[in-house]
Order: C-alpha cells, then sequence, then structure tokens
C-alpha cells in the first residue's frame, strides 16, 4: 500500500492556508497544520489531520513541526518576517520549500538571500495567483522566445475583498518601499514618486475594455524577469478592484460556494512583445486566493514527482513546464491561447 506523504503547511488556519489544506487532502496528501495559535490549530484539526505549534520567531519549534514532512507550503504572511526562517527550517530538513507570497520585496530577499544557499532543493517563491500564475502565462506566451522587449499582465478582477493578511502584507511593503511607487523598467526594479497612471486595457470578451491602474505592480516583476530576459514588465489592475482594496474598512472575501470560494472572478491577460511580434494568453477563473490551492499544490506535486526543470530558487516558469502546468488546472482555470506563434 503506497504510504502517504505529508506535506507542512504553515498558517494552515489562515484564509489561504485553508484552501491549500483542503486541495492537499483532495490529491491524497497529509496535511501538517503549522501555526503559531494552538488554539486555532486544534479548531482546525479534523479527525486524521495532525497540527503542530510553530513560529518563525523559534527555530528550534519549526525544526519540529518540519518533522517528517515531504515539503512545506508557506502560507503565513507577512512574507517579509516569515519566509526567510521557514526557508531556513526547509533547508535544514532538506526538503522543497514552496510559499504563496505577493510581497514584491520578500520575493525579491528569497531570490538574493538563498541564491546560493538553496542548490540542493528547491525554493519557490510566489507560487500564487499573483507572481507564480503570470509568470506560468508569460512563459507560456514566450514558447520558443529567449527573449522579448515587453511583458504587460493585466488583472482583471470583478472585486477585490482582501483578507487580514493581504492588508497585513500590503502595510509592510509600503512601509519598506517608504511610501513610493515601483515599477521594473530597463531591466531593474525603480522606485519612484511619480503618479499612477490611468487607461484602458481590452481584455477578452466577455470582460472587455476596462479601466485600469498602470504600475500596478506585484510580484510578476520579480519572477518573470527572474528566468526571462525582459527588460520591460508592466503590469495593470482595473480601477474597481483597486478600489475595492483601498476602500476604508474594506470586507474579506465571502463564502459562496461549498468550496468555500467568493463570488470574485478574475481574467489575468498577458501580452508579450518581441519587435513587432506580439503573443497573448489570458486565463480566466473564479477567487484570486482560492486558486492559489491549486497552483501551490500542483506545484509540490511536481516536485516531489520529479517533474521539475531546475533547482535552488525558482520561479514557477522556471521551475516547471508552464504549458503543461497551467493544462493541468483546466479544473479551476480555463485558458484561452492564441494557436498562432506558441510552440
Amino acid at each position: 500500500m503506497e504510504t502517504k506523504q505529508n506535506v507542512a503547511v504553515f498558517g494552515a488556519y489562515g484564509h489561504t492556508g485553508r484552501f491549500v489544506v483542503a486541495e492537499l487532502c483532495e490529491r491524497g496528501y497529509v496535511p501538517l497544520l503549522l501555526g503559531r495559535d494552538p488554539a486555532r490549530l486544534r479548531a482546525q484539526a479534523e479527525p486524521g489531520l495532525r497540527a503542530r505549534e510553530a513560529s518563525a520567531e523559534d527555530p528550534a519549534s519549526l525544526d519540529r513541526a518540519l518533522d517528517g514532512a515531504a515539503a512545506v507550503i508557506n502560507c503565513a504572511g507577512p512574507f517579509a518576517a516569515t519566509a526567510g526562517p521557514v526557508i531556513e527550517a526547509a533547508l535544514r530538513a532538506g526538503i522543497p520549500y514552496v510559499d504563496v507570497a505577493a510581497e514584491l520585496e520578500a520575493n525579491l530577499d528569497t531570490f538574493t538571500d538563498f541564491a546560493e544557499r538553496a542548490a540542493g532543493t528547491l525554493v519557490v517563491p510566489a507560487m500564487a495567483f499573483y507572481g507564480g500564475l503570470g509568470d506560468l502565462l508569460v512563459t507560456t506566451a514566450m514558447g520558443g522566445w529567449t527573449a522579448a522587449d515587453e511583458v504587460h499582465i493585466a488583472y482583471g478582477l470583478s472585486s477585490w475583498h482582501p483578507t487580514a493578511g493581504t492588508l497585513a502584507s500590503g502595510v509592510v511593503s509600503d512601509r519598506r518601499r517608504g511610501g513610493r511607487r515601483v515599477r521594473f523598467t530597463g531591466g531593474r526594479l525603480e522606485y519612484h514618486d511619480g503618479a499612477r497612471p490611468t487607461l484602458e486595457w481590452s481584455f477578452p470578451a466577455p470582460l472587455g475594455p476596462q479601466n485600469v491602474f498602470g504600475e500596478f505592480t506585484m510580484a510578476d516583476a520579480v519572477t518573470v524577469p527572474s528566468h526571462l530576459d525582459v527588460p520591460e514588465v508592466r503590469t495593470y489592475m482595473t480601477v474597481k478592484a483597486a478600489a475595492d482594496l483601498s476602500a476604508p474598512g474594506a470586507r474579506p472575501p465571502a463564502a459562496v460556494d461549498g468550496r468555500g470560494r467568493s463570488a470574485q472572478t478574475f481574467v489575468v491577460d498577458v501580452l508579450v512583445r518581441s519587435g513587432d511580434e506580439e503573443r497573448r494568453i489570458a486565463a480566466t477563473g473564479q477567487d484570486i486566493y482560492a486558486i492559489t490551492a491549486p497552483l501551490a499544490v500542483e506545484a509540490v506535486e511536481r516536485i516531489l514527482t520529479g517533474r521539475t526543470k531546475a533547482t535552488g530558487v525558482a520561479s514557477a516558469g522556471a521551475a516547471f513546464d508552464a504549458f503543461d502546468f497551467l493544462r493541468s488546472l483546466s479544473a479551476h482555470l480555463s485558458l484561452d491561447v492564441p494557436t498562432r506563434g506558441f510552440g
């Protein structure tokens, strides 16, 4: 009889962590529920699931918590505080690490601080809606190209009711940026005080043209150029969703189905330009937090079954066969892939 592998989930009782735990169970893995709040862990630990108290400030507790785990998924933000310690613990345990960090600066720290130290295992940051999905789409659109002039990633969210974790991470990122805006241009991240541009983006039907904010820079500005030769990575967000995010007293997501998903829908529209040629791909789905779970768990499954292309710190597009990865998520994502120019 095949023994089910244990996969640790740090921050298991958070909003995204719960989706990840459910996805692991559906795929036959045994989640190890990790977190610093023993009461919340006990409340979540259903029969057959083990809960282990652990804190990013206590390396010994992380070592105990990861004992017997085949991999760890970090769902606990702000990742500026948790990513480093949990990666350290994963390296001590000799197991792969995946996180769902949307914090651009935390992702950059992971690439910078662990590029050499993680050479013997696989560390995949931003394996989530922001950072991971966009990188997979861009890598697929690039096809056989080794370089491109520009990458554009437009997020068409019907709404954005943020979790407490999203708001806390946003505060940390804003503090680290000193209130400045950030963009990836000229082959590097650039911080500035200029106004955020507003323009119209033509999303695929049925969404169609929408007003978007330019320079709504997310983790894609780290993941995409980490392995692709692209000097310009530009990201956009629908104005309505951005207003939801920044509204005073913003409401958290409300479940509308048996899986716990909200009614939010999304379109991620990617355009890659090289000279006079353009390539485009789009993905649509429901609930940006819920879709993060199959993204992260599929990554772990591919790592544990040897379906990877990289070691060390690698983004989704560098670590996996991007198009095959996207197709494996057909139960969660719908892809619009033009046939011309791909392959």
